[in-house]
């Protein structure tokens, strides 16, 4: 049979299907992966020691995962306008105090226990996190999965959690004495601040202009 011939200017129709892998062989190829992935797992052979650190590959994939995921739920939080308030700085500065230095260390301190046997190791927020505010409050409050990083949000409500985000953007600036001064300037420890937030009838999860998942 002679092929047909096709107009001038026309197109030929491709039928993909001829270019697909069959039902069969992506079933087949499906019960393979799932038998190697389940040899791996039951075997025990990934070492998920702290101290036994990620393939550069799966560090770099996890890396992008955790960037984009916070990136994605964070684009639409937008940050209170009087971020820059000197109290909110001020309580700011009391809360990472207590709360945060231990891991995330501070001007003058030196690193902590827990700080060294973190992996991955927290980022020491002295020198800038390259976050935006909305980012900053997104992991604050829901934390982040296998990093130690806690779900703030649990405790917290947004207002203090808020008010942490404040003084990370002021964080950078300050040198050993002024973040000791900054400390000493909060309206309180940690404890009269969470009694305050209890006081004030505050509720623990406050509206914000998102729906987060």
């Amino acid at each position: 049979m002679q092929p047909v011939a096709q107009a001038p200017g026309s197109h030929a129709v491709i039928d993909f299907r001829r270019h697909l892998p069959s039902t069969a062989f992506v079933a087949i190829a499906a019960l393979v992966i799932a038998g190697f992935a389940g040899i791996f797992i039951y075997t025990g052979v990934y070492d998920i020691g702290a101290d036994a650190p990620h393939m550069a590959p799966t560090y770099w994939m996890i890396e992008h995962l955790r960037d984009r995921s916070i990136a994605v739920r964070a684009r639409a939080i937008v940050a209170p306008a009087d971020l820059n308030d000197p109290k909110r700085v001020a309580a700011g500065a009391g809360l990472y105090g207590d709360m945060c230095s231990g891991c995330h260390l501070a001007p003058g301190m030196e690193k902590t226990e827990i700080s060294q046997g973190l992996y991955p190791s927290a980022p020491e927020l002295g020198r800038g996190t390259g976050l935006s505010p909305g980012e900053e409050f997104w992991i604050i409050k829901h934390g982040v999965k296998l990093t130690g990083m806690a779900a703030w949000g649990k405790t917290h409500n947004d207002t203090l959690i808020w008010d942490m985000v404040a003084f990370l953007r002021a964080f950078p600036a300050l040198n050993a004495a002024q973040y000791q001064a900054a400390v000493k300037s909060a309206p309180g420890d940690h404890d009269a601040m969470m009694h305050d937030m209890m006081g004030s009838g505050a509720p623990m999860q406050q509206k914000m202009p998102m729906q987060q998942k």
